[in-house]
């Protein structure tokens, strides 16, 4: 039989949460804006308890962020962190920060401690690093390439593997990037990214201010700096037979309706791979009706 994958939501409210869950989601992942990297998390402490007894009561799990880079001004509010932390109970706490880390690890051992994409995992030595520290999984970053994904399976087995499936990608890929902090003054690597990856530029020439020479790739122009959306729904047999643990779908910030239809149609194509079917065409057609850019 394959190796099944966890499918993993993003839980950007507690209705978003519900609604993975309900649609098949294994585990989702959530937070709250002072204490991890989703500045627009709709999420708060209430909604947390209240979540984590709902996806708990139907066997499933959660994992919680603490995955911001911090500053000094921060650290003093870690120890309040780690306390919520500790009462919640999650099933995971994932942080990208090495100084959060051994904070975690040294004052809430009982902790499962996951490494973020934020910190950019992209070879089995990077993996072998984190599961010394005592990491028990590791999100690799979305520059690593499939044969590079069969490699760090290879080499780490003991440890569970976690990436990307569905969604946004950030020009940056797993996401340490200046661009919306020059431009607009919101800190991407804190959760404020304005996306000006996304907005669509012309070329100006230094001696003809105010002429913009439009750069054409089709009819709609071109997005330069952008990367288009992933969705990797066809290739699921293969991600599954590479030994990852955890397919893990962007969007916290969209819509119930997105995480209602993406979740269900990754939960049919998944468990048609276990079976060793192929998936029904209707749910590729489905991601294809959600609102995204490009695949």
């Amino acid at each position: 039989m394959p190796h099944k994958s966890e499918l993993l939501l993003p839980a950007g409210s507690l209705v978003k949460l519900k609604t993975a869950v309900l649609y098949g989601a294994d585990a989702v992942y959530a937070g709250t804006p002072d204490m991890c990297l989703r500045a627009q998390s709709k999420i708060s402490l209430e909604d947390l308890e209240e979540g984590i007894k709902f996806v708990h009561a139907r066997g499933k799990k959660i994992y919680l962020t603490l995955n911001l880079f911090m500053h000094n001004r921060d650290v003093e509010k870690l120890p309040t962190f780690v306390d919520t932390l500790r009462r919640l109970k999650p099933d995971g706490v994932l942080i990208a920060d090495p100084g959060v880390f051994q904070y975690v690890k040294d004052h809430a051992p009982e902790l499962n401690l996951f490494v973020s994409t934020q910190a950019n995992v992209c070879s089995s030595q990077a993996v072998k690093f984190w599961q010394r520290q005592g990491a028990k999984l590791c999100v690799l970053g979305r520059e690593v390439t499939y044969d590079e994904m069969k490699e760090i399976r290879e080499q780490c087995p003991d440890i569970l593997l976690e990436c990307f499936m569905h969604g946004a990608m950030c020009m940056s890929y797993s996401g340490r990037c200046l661009l919306s902090n020059y431009m607009t003054g919101r800190d991407s690597n804190r959760g404020a990214c304005a996306q000006p990856c996304r907005y669509e530029y012309a070329l100006v020439e230094e001696k003809r201010p105010g002429e913009y020479f439009p750069v054409y790739e089709d009819e709609k122009g071109t997005y330069i700096l952008n990367s288009r959306d992933l969705c990797m729904i066809d290739h699921l047999p293969e991600l599954m037979a590479a030994g990852v643990d955890s397919f893990k779908i962007e969007g916290r910030a969209k819509s119930a309706y997105y995480a209602a239809i993406v979740t269900g149609a990754y939960r049919h194509c998944i468990d048609a791979a276990v079976r060793g079917e192929a998936p029904d065409p209707v749910w590729r057609d489905e991601v294809e009706h959600v609102s995204h850019r490009h695949y």
